[in-house]
């Protein structure tokens, strides 16, 4: 059954439980569709009256500031050999190239990184755990998260209840046409910053290609924690 299909069927506090256990065990470091989840989630909001948009947005937001902080303490007391572990469970988000990609985004962008993290699929399931391994300031990364949190939970849900409300109304009147607008410029909103975040990224592989990564891991650890 169709994510959609499945929220339409249960009653909005399991939604907005639903929601907000996804991502913030998304944000603690599991891989999980949280993204996919809350668009769903944010959509059903705006067809049905009984899914409120801004308990289910402070839903996701709380859920994605409590997962990263919790993966923030695990990562903190974990180390390096809890990344070790999570490369054997999960090699294909946990794999040494993703890791030292985002070692790099932690050297250059500092708390920038937690920020902008929650807009790139990756970088939001590391942003605690490493934040934690690299000692980062809490306050530093504490301040990031709850920013972040608030920006991509929070304006996700609004965005997509502004095109699924207006698609609605559109469908109505001008029948495809007016969908089709819609869903483009809620889809050009939410990916104003997750391009900006990329192209972070992209810039920091650069970086670390150039640099070698021989001595990127006490490097980078050094720049997070001041």
């Amino acid at each position: 059954m169709h994510v959609q299909e499945w929220l339409e069927n249960v009653p909005a506090v399991s939604v907005y439980a639903l929601v907000g256990i996804v991502i913030g065990l998304e944000s603690l470091g599991i891989p999980l569709p949280g993204e996919i989840v809350l668009v769903s989630a944010a959509l059903l909001s705006s067809q049905h009256g009984d899914v409120n948009p801004v308990v289910l947005g402070a839903c996701a937001t709380a859920g994605a500031v409590i997962g990263d902080s919790i993966g923030y303490a695990i990562g903190r007391k974990g180390g390096r050999p809890l990344l070790a572990w999570l490369g054997g469970k999960f090699p294909k988000h946990f794999g040494e190239a993703n890791i030292g990609s985002a070692e790099r985004s932690f050297q250059k962008w500092g708390m920038w990184a937690v920020f902008f993290g929650r807009f790139v699929a990756l970088l939001r399931i590391f942003a605690g755990p490493l934040a934690g391994v690299l000692r980062m300031p809490y306050w530093k990364f504490f301040v990031a998260n709850v920013l972040g949190g608030i920006a991509w939970a929070g304006g996700t849900t609004a965005v997509v209840y502004w095109v699924g409300v207006v698609a609605e109304d559109w469908l109505k009147r001008f029948s495809y046409v007016g969908l089709g607008l819609a869903v483009l410029v809620g889809i050009g909103s939410m990916l104003l910053m997750k391009r900006r975040a990329r192209k972070c990224a992209a810039e920091n592989d650069a970086h670390g290609a150039g640099s070698g990564t021989g001595e990127a891991v006490p490097a980078t650890a050094a720049a997070v924690a001041d």
